[in-house]
């Protein structure tokens, strides 16, 4: 049987229940047609790139799918229909990886990298030492050509 991965886009106002909700409608439905849903990732509420139907964010969900074709053009319909789905993408891939797609791996990476040190001193200081007006570059190599010339 063919294997797929789906990416669908809900609208922002929907909750992540209701998201979960859609995605086992659609296992329900393979079930019932002898297919199977392999992978489920939920991505979480993210920025959309330009506005969907007057949305700025969405809820990202990715599947991976093993059906028939007639059974993926029938949940591409259902999808199509639901008016909480903005927008939807299948593809016939060759595998199906286990391992958590890119988008997840990232995320997990960033909550790493939160922790960035302490504070720099003072309210609007970097925290870097200051330069004067003589502790710049030119400055600090035309002093050294007057050493070297004395």
């Amino acid at each position: 049987m063919p294997l797929y991965e789906c990416v669908l886009i809900a609208r922002n106002d929907v909750t992540q229940q209701q998201v979960e909700a859609i995605a086992d409608q659609i296992a329900a439905q393979l079930e019932g047609e002898g297919g199977a849903v392999r992978k489920r990732e939920y991505w979480g509420l993210r920025s959309l790139a330009y506005r969907i139907k007057k949305n700025r964010k969405g809820h990202y969900l990715l599947l991976g799918l093993e059906a028939k074709p007639a059974s993926l053009a029938e949940i591409e319909r259902q999808l199509g229909l639901n008016e909480d789905v903005l927008r939807h993408l299948s593809i016939r891939v060759d595998k199906i990886d286990e391992a958590p797609s890119a988008i997840l791996a990232r995320k997990g990476d960033d909550r790493e990298r939160t922790f960035r040190g302490p504070k720099p001193p003072g309210r609007f200081d970097s925290g870097r030492t200051r330069r004067g007006y003589d502790d710049r570059e030119e400055f600090r190599a035309r002093d050294r050509e007057e050493i070297i010339e004395e």
